[in-house]
């Protein structure tokens, strides 16, 4: 979807191209503003912890795959005719993971079934510093790179409250790099930047409770997202 959605501009904008330059002195200015929004999926990379193997209450433990959405402010800082960093000071990041446990002999009484799905909602507030490389300009369009760091606090976290039945407690702090690709397109009045990034948290955000089955089969729990977004500057 997001590759048709990239070709639908390029293709609106191939004759258009031929004719004029739009917004020629964009490029030009120390500081771009922007706005975006995005979608993502985003999962939890995870490892499992020793007593998961003498676990008789869990057999299997899965990460599921989740949709967000992404709101942001850009600020881009122009260094260079190819480099620039940029950052989002504003930049909030919803997201609904879950994992999914096979239980062989469920409680029912306690509303146990032998498919449980656990889920941890976030509530991200994320600020990245990244380094731009971005190519030549082709008549209306442009192609560009970024790699950088980020750090984030999930204010939906749990850590300082009490674990409770359906609650995996995280820690509300975590750190990771992320990299992507994106594209200019360059309208009469904006610039419009389709792009797609992935994300790499490198923090161990599980609080593990020995005392809650959900938790204690797991060890390590590392956040990984794929977001595609639209920038309008």
């Amino acid at each position: 979807m997001c590759t048709c959605i990239l070709l639908v501009f390029i293709g609106a904008q191939a004759d258009a191209q031929l004719r004029y330059l739009n917004q020629e002195e964009h490029d030009e200015k120390k500081f771009h503003f922007g706005i975006m929004v995005g979608m993502n999926k985003a999962h939890y990379n995870f490892t499992r912890h020793p007593t998961f193997i003498t676990s008789d209450s869990i057999k299997g433990i899965e990460s599921i795959n989740s949709t967000g959405i992404n709101l942001a402010w850009l600020v881009n800082l122009r260094l260079s005719e190819h480099f620039s960093l940029r950052t989002y000071p504003i930049n909030l990041v919803f997201t609904e993971k879950a994992f999914q446990y096979f239980l062989p002999t469920p409680n029912r009484g306690i509303g146990e079934d032998t498919l449980m799905l656990k889920k941890v909602q976030g509530i991200t507030l994320s600020l990245p510093l990244q380094l731009k490389f971005q190519s030549d300009r082709i008549n209306n369009l442009r192609v560009y790179m970024f790699g950088g760091g980020k750090i984030e606090y999930d204010m939906a976290a749990n850590k300082d409250k009490k674990s409770t039945e359906g609650m995996i407690r995280l820690d509300k702090l975590d750190y990771g790099i992320e990299a992507g690709i994106g594209f200019h397109i360059y309208f009469p009045v904006f610039v419009l930047s389709p792009e797609l990034k992935l994300g790499y948290g490198f923090r161990n955000v599980h609080v593990r409770d020995e005392s809650y089955k959900f938790s204690s089969t797991i060890d390590k729990i590392n956040a990984r997202t794929i977001t595609f977004s639209l920038t309008v500057e």
